[in-house]
């Protein structure tokens, strides 16, 4: 299997668009992150309730402890402010407990979105074409390894454009003619991606 071409200027444009998918979803798991932590901040909103709920059943529990000595009144007095300390300030404890979570959860999630849907969105616009490129390179390695030297020469005269046989030979036609292969040979291999060898 063949991952990238070997010809320079295919193996440079491969290697970039590479490379840029590889720093988007960089940039997207850095993005999710910061979702993630401003979305969480909000659970200052129901720490706060718990923290206060727990702040006036403490008072409530302290003002029992200073009526408690009272006489005839201050036990009952006393029980009274406990037993609201304790009831009213248990459903906001836990108001705050059950906000925090969900606060929580909330920034997972968003998290997660912000990262997945742009990274398969992108992803599977890339992959399948890069897939085909692979299978491409690998077929192309695979067949034109072992073709002759002709018949590569003949493919890059009559089916490449002139702007891409000119850089490799002033003459293709007069090359192929005259059996000199190896500038048709480079620019055939260069087409599928392939470097031509070194020549002897």
């Amino acid at each position: 299997m063949r991952l990238y071409p070997s010809a320079p200027a295919q193996l440079r444009a491969t290697l970039a668009r590479d490379v840029l998918v590889l720093v988007l979803l960089v940039l997207f798991a850095v993005l999710a992150f910061d979702v993630h932590d401003a979305v969480d901040e909000l659970a200052e909103i129901p720490r706060g309730v718990e923290t206060t709920g727990g702040s006036v059943r403490d008072a409530l529990h302290s003002a029992a402890d200073g009526v408690g000595s009272l006489p005839v009144v201050g036990g009952q007095l006393g029980d009274a402010l406990r037993e609201a300390g304790d009831g009213a300030t248990e459903q906001a404890v836990a108001a705050g407990q059950e906000g925090q979570e969900r606060v929580h959860e909330l920034a997972r999630t968003l998290g997660w979105l912000t990262f997945v849907i742009p990274a398969i969105l992108l992803l599977a616009g890339y992959l399948p074409a890069r897939i085909a490129h692979i299978r491409g390179l690998t077929a192309a390695a695979r067949s034109l390894d072992t073709a002759h030297p002709r018949l590569l020469a003949m493919r890059a005269a009559f089916s490449l454009p002139y702007a891409d046989l000119l850089r490799h030979t002033a003459d293709p036609f007069g090359d192929l003619e005259a059996e000199r292969y190896d500038a048709l040979v480079a620019a055939a291999l260069e087409e599928a991606g392939l470097r031509a060898p070194a020549r002897r």
